[in-house]
């Protein structure tokens, strides 16, 4: 392998970044900032643990899920799921974290990096009811660093064409748990899980 070693290396591979590369990046959310948060329905939550383990979480929920407290901090929601909670043990040993914000059918994503904290406040919890569903915590971040990502990946991939979308070109997701998951359970079972009462559980009463 040709390993690259030092950042001299990577530079000239890469180039500098363009003056308007390094300008984009802000300290607090732009009005413009708060309407992408108020439109995006997905996010990613990336963070690693002190000994340099990652983890990187989607989020989502109706558009407008994250809130936004003031031009330096918001908060997201967390709802059921499968109670690992590998992105939040990290956060209590490292606070770094690092989110992209997706807008279906948009190229462009707004990306965050900050410090995180997690909590239960009830007024703060109160305010994050979806469908009679209250969180039982909250992920809190302090924004340090704000910029958007052009369109590139996005373009490159064409994610959002129709066209090249092929859900069907891997097994199901009830298959593949059956597979590498629960192989003592009956696939009708496991299909049936993954059926119409999966996506009825999604906001259980709390």
């Amino acid at each position: 392998m040709h390993e690259i070693t030092t950042e001299a290396e990577l530079r000239e591979l890469l180039g500098e970044p363009t003056p308007p590369a390094l300008a984009k990046e802000r300290d607090r959310l732009h009005e413009l900032d708060r309407a992408w948060l108020a439109a995006s329905p997905f996010c990613l939550v990336a963070t690693s643990g002190t000994d340099g383990s990652c983890d990187v979480s989607p989020k989502g929920d109706p558009p407008g899920f994250t809130l936004v407290l003031d031009d330096r901090t918001i908060a997201l929601p967390e709802r059921a799921g499968n109670r690992r909670a590998d992105g939040y043990r990290n956060v209590l040993a490292n606070p770094h974290v690092g989110l992209v914000y997706v807008l279906p059918g948009r190229g462009d994503t707004l990306r965050i990096n900050g410090r995180a904290q997690l909590t239960r406040d009830p007024d703060l919890l109160d305010r994050m009811v979806v469908r009679g569903h209250r969180p039982l915590l909250a992920l809190v971040v302090e924004v340090e660093q704000v910029f958007s990502h052009c369109a590139k990946a996005f373009l490159r991939s064409e994610l959002w064409d129709p066209a090249t979308w092929n859900p069907d070109a891997v097994p199901s997701r009830a298959r593949i748990a059956h597979r590498l998951e629960r192989r003592g359970e009956r696939l009708e079972d496991v299909e049936r899980y993954y059926g119409e009462q999966y996506a009825a559980g999604l906001y259980p009463a709390s």
